[in-house]
């Protein structure tokens, strides 16, 4: 049977930070597709319906909806989310974990295969990373407890120490650049039974945080994304998913 594969989540799975010549992402969904067409040796038919700045709740009710109500229906699904919500005050995790749960379930009624994998681990490079790495941790765990019960593939990238590296990092210290989603989508493909050598870079020169840097930093990435949050407002607002409906790809 020919594989359909859809990705849903936020801008990890969208792909930002990968970026490509003609100011489109990748990032490690596009790559796993690619990766399944060569490892079955004929095209994937692929869609991507994640948005940047989605919380979890609309990934698993508006995204995955839109997921099953594509024709013909889809064979894999992987779901990814919970960054954004966890960078938020007064996070609610075990409703998170209920949500994921919830759209398990609805897979599995749906006879699709569903793959549950943890997002890369930011909090080493990011203001107050400590909360989010304790928060990051606790979901990730029970996502993993969660994947074990229904007897589900887990790929677990937060625990990977290796992506956590600057090198693997955009300016903005919270999104994968194309090496960090190249790793991403080697450990997802290896969870997933298609043995793939972990992409690691040279890191070359420590580099120094400079004051300087530090500031501008703060001024281009931190301040923005702290007046969209005062003001009520997403990075994906008015943004619509980059694969809607089903595209071949080929190894």
């Amino acid at each position: 049977m020919a594989m359909r594969y859809v990705a849903i989540g936020d801008s990890f799975t969208e792909g930002l930070g990968d970026d490509l010549p003609d100011g489109t992402c990748r990032g490690w969904a596009d790559r796993v597709a690619a990766g399944l067409a060569t490892a079955g040796a004929e095209p994937v038919e692929y869609a991507n319906l994640a948005i940047r700045g989605r919380l979890l709740e609309p990934i698993v009710t508006e995204q995955l909806e839109a997921a099953l109500a594509l024709t013909p229906q889809p064979t894999l699904i992987t779901l990814n989310g919970g960054g954004n919500d966890m960078l938020r005050p007064g996070v609610d995790l075990s409703r998170l974990v209920g949500l994921t749960e919830r759209a398990v379930q609805r897979c599995l009624d749906a006879g699709v295969q569903i793959v549950l994998l943890s997002g890369a681990d930011p909090s080493a490079h990011l203001p107050f990373g400590s909360v989010f790495r304790r928060r990051g941790d606790q979901l990730t765990t029970a996502v993993a407890e969660l994947a074990e019960r229904y007897d589900l593939v887990f790929a677990d990238v937060f625990h990977d120490a290796e992506i956590r590296k600057a090198p693997y990092w955009s300016t903005d210290r919270l999104h994968l650049n194309a090496a960090g989603h190249q790793r991403a989508a080697s450990l997802v493909l290896a969870a997933m039974g298609h043995p793939t050598a972990a992409h690691v870079v040279d890191p070359g020169p420590s580099a120094s945080r400079r004051l300087a840097a530090e500031v501008q930093y703060y001024r281009e990435h931190v301040l923005p994304w702290i007046q969209r949050r005062v003001r009520g407002q997403s990075s994906g607002d008015h943004r619509t998913a980059k694969l809607p409906q089903w595209t071949p790809i080929t190894g």
